[in-house]
Protein backbone atom coordinates (compact mmCIF):
# COMPACT_ATOMS: atom_id res chain seq x y z
CA UNK A 1 0.00 0.00 0.00
CA UNK A 2 0.92 3.58 -0.54
CA UNK A 3 0.50 6.60 1.87
CA UNK A 4 -0.64 9.67 -0.49
CA UNK A 5 1.49 12.49 -0.60
CA UNK A 6 -0.57 14.86 1.29
CA UNK A 7 2.49 16.63 2.65
CA UNK A 8 2.94 18.26 -0.98
CA UNK A 9 -0.41 20.18 -1.31
CA UNK A 10 -0.93 23.73 0.25
CA UNK A 11 -4.17 23.38 1.93
CA UNK A 12 -3.21 19.93 4.20
CA UNK A 13 0.57 22.24 4.97
CA UNK A 14 -1.94 24.92 6.29
CA UNK A 15 -3.11 22.07 8.05
CA UNK A 16 -0.59 20.88 9.45
CA UNK A 17 0.97 24.71 10.70
CA UNK A 18 -2.30 25.15 12.04
CA UNK A 19 -2.22 21.86 14.32
CA UNK A 20 1.38 22.15 15.35
CA UNK A 21 0.75 26.46 16.29
CA UNK A 22 -2.68 25.12 18.40
CA UNK A 23 -0.65 22.71 20.00
CA UNK A 24 1.96 25.27 20.63
CA UNK A 25 -0.79 27.92 21.95
CA UNK A 26 -2.44 25.28 24.29
CA UNK A 27 0.88 24.24 25.83
CA UNK A 28 1.74 27.83 26.42
CA UNK A 29 -1.73 28.56 28.26
CA UNK A 30 -1.92 25.16 30.31
CA UNK A 31 2.11 25.69 31.46
CA UNK A 32 0.75 29.38 32.74
CA UNK A 33 -2.38 27.90 34.41
CA UNK A 34 -0.41 25.58 36.26
CA UNK A 35 2.74 28.34 37.27
CA UNK A 36 -0.82 30.29 38.78
CA UNK A 37 -2.28 27.33 40.95
CA UNK A 38 1.11 25.96 42.02
CA UNK A 39 1.90 29.77 43.34
CA UNK A 40 -1.35 29.99 44.81
CA UNK A 41 -0.94 26.76 47.04
CA UNK A 42 2.38 27.76 47.91
CA UNK A 43 1.26 30.97 49.34
CA UNK A 44 -1.37 28.87 51.16
CA UNK A 45 1.26 26.25 52.12
CA UNK A 46 3.45 28.81 53.71
CA UNK A 47 0.66 30.63 55.51
CA UNK A 48 -0.36 27.26 57.44
CA UNK A 49 3.27 26.31 58.32
CA UNK A 50 3.17 29.91 59.81
CA UNK A 51 0.03 28.86 61.92
CA UNK A 52 1.05 25.68 62.78
CA UNK A 53 4.51 27.33 63.96
CA UNK A 54 2.79 30.13 65.92
CA UNK A 55 0.04 27.62 67.38
CA UNK A 56 2.76 25.17 68.54
CA UNK A 57 5.19 27.87 70.21
CA UNK A 58 1.95 29.40 71.86
CA UNK A 59 1.27 25.41 72.95
CA UNK A 60 4.54 24.76 74.99
CA UNK A 61 4.89 28.28 76.58
CA UNK A 62 1.21 27.96 77.62
CA UNK A 63 2.03 24.49 79.09
CA UNK A 64 5.59 25.39 80.34
CA UNK A 65 3.74 28.08 82.08
CA UNK A 66 0.85 26.08 83.43
CA UNK A 67 3.68 23.73 84.87
CA UNK A 68 5.27 26.25 86.39
CA UNK A 69 2.85 28.27 88.00
CA UNK A 70 1.90 28.49 91.92
CA UNK A 71 -1.05 29.71 93.21
CA UNK A 72 -0.04 33.49 93.14
CA UNK A 73 0.64 33.00 88.90
CA UNK A 74 -2.69 30.99 89.06
CA UNK A 75 -4.30 34.58 89.52
CA UNK A 76 -2.36 36.98 87.26
CA UNK A 77 -3.09 37.29 83.61
CA UNK A 78 -0.63 36.28 80.95
CA UNK A 79 0.25 36.87 77.45
CA UNK A 80 -1.58 34.37 75.11
CA UNK A 81 -0.83 35.75 71.47
CA UNK A 82 1.28 38.19 69.65
CA UNK A 83 -0.61 40.17 66.07
CA UNK A 84 1.19 42.00 63.69
CA UNK A 85 0.29 44.83 61.93
CA UNK A 86 2.24 46.63 59.28
CA UNK A 87 1.32 50.54 58.93
CA UNK A 88 2.43 51.18 55.29
CA UNK A 89 2.59 47.46 53.66
CA UNK A 90 0.89 48.96 50.44
CA UNK A 91 3.46 51.59 50.37
CA UNK A 92 6.18 49.89 50.02
CA UNK A 93 4.58 47.11 47.99
CA UNK A 94 4.41 44.35 50.82
CA UNK A 95 0.94 42.77 49.22
CA UNK A 96 2.83 39.86 48.41
CA UNK A 97 1.83 37.54 51.34
CA UNK A 98 4.53 35.34 51.07
CA UNK A 99 6.87 38.20 51.98
CA UNK A 100 4.75 39.02 54.69
CA UNK A 101 4.80 36.02 56.72
CA UNK A 102 7.90 35.57 56.54
CA UNK A 103 8.67 38.96 57.70
CA UNK A 104 6.11 38.21 60.75
CA UNK A 105 7.64 35.24 61.83
CA UNK A 106 11.08 36.77 61.74
CA UNK A 107 9.60 39.46 64.40
CA UNK A 108 8.10 37.18 66.13
CA UNK A 109 10.86 34.89 66.29
CA UNK A 110 12.66 38.27 67.83
CA UNK A 111 10.29 38.36 70.81
CA UNK A 112 8.33 35.29 71.23
CA UNK A 113 9.55 34.88 74.56
CA UNK A 114 7.17 36.69 76.02
CA UNK A 115 4.44 34.36 75.03
CA UNK A 116 3.21 32.72 78.48
CA UNK A 117 4.85 36.13 80.72
CA UNK A 118 2.89 37.81 83.26
CA UNK A 119 1.01 41.14 81.68
CA UNK A 120 2.77 43.16 84.73
CA UNK A 121 6.46 41.98 83.95
CA UNK A 122 5.73 42.67 79.95
CA UNK A 123 4.56 46.06 80.34
CA UNK A 124 7.55 46.72 82.69
CA UNK A 125 9.58 46.08 79.74
CA UNK A 126 7.88 47.38 77.00
CA UNK A 127 10.86 49.83 75.65
CA UNK A 128 12.92 46.62 75.52
CA UNK A 129 10.35 44.78 73.15
CA UNK A 130 10.60 47.95 71.05
CA UNK A 131 13.80 48.28 70.99
CA UNK A 132 14.18 44.77 70.17
CA UNK A 133 12.45 44.81 67.15
CA UNK A 134 13.64 48.37 66.11
CA UNK A 135 17.21 48.05 66.47
CA UNK A 136 17.59 44.66 64.26
CA UNK A 137 17.08 44.47 60.18
CA UNK A 138 15.41 41.36 58.59
CA UNK A 139 16.17 39.84 55.82
CA UNK A 140 13.71 38.62 53.39
CA UNK A 141 14.19 38.32 49.26
CA UNK A 142 17.70 40.41 49.33
CA UNK A 143 15.94 43.22 50.78
CA UNK A 144 16.69 44.21 54.07
CA UNK A 145 14.03 45.67 56.34
CA UNK A 146 13.92 47.85 59.56
CA UNK A 147 11.22 48.79 61.40
CA UNK A 148 9.90 51.50 63.96
CA UNK A 149 7.05 50.35 66.50
CA UNK A 150 3.95 53.14 65.87
CA UNK A 151 1.95 51.57 68.67
CA UNK A 152 2.01 48.86 71.03
CA UNK A 153 -0.57 47.70 72.95
CA UNK A 154 0.12 44.92 76.23
CA UNK A 155 -2.74 43.04 76.99
CA UNK A 156 -3.53 38.87 76.35
CA UNK A 157 -3.06 39.57 73.10
CA UNK A 158 0.04 41.65 72.21
CA UNK A 159 -0.91 43.91 69.26
CA UNK A 160 2.14 45.96 67.62
CA UNK A 161 1.77 48.20 64.72
CA UNK A 162 5.21 48.78 62.18
CA UNK A 163 5.91 51.07 60.34
CA UNK A 164 8.30 49.92 57.85
CA UNK A 165 11.47 51.01 55.69
CA UNK A 166 13.85 49.28 53.37
CA UNK A 167 17.28 49.76 55.26
CA UNK A 168 20.59 49.59 52.75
Amino acid sequence: MHIPPYYKRPGWQRFFVGVFLGGLFSYLIVMYMYGEMYEKLLENNVALQSEVKEIKKQHEALLKDKQDLNEENKKAITVEKIELEFKNAKQLRLENTLTLYQLEELIKEEIDQIIGQDIQIVSKNDELITSAIENKNYSVDDFSYSFKVVKLTIAPIVKIKLDASISN
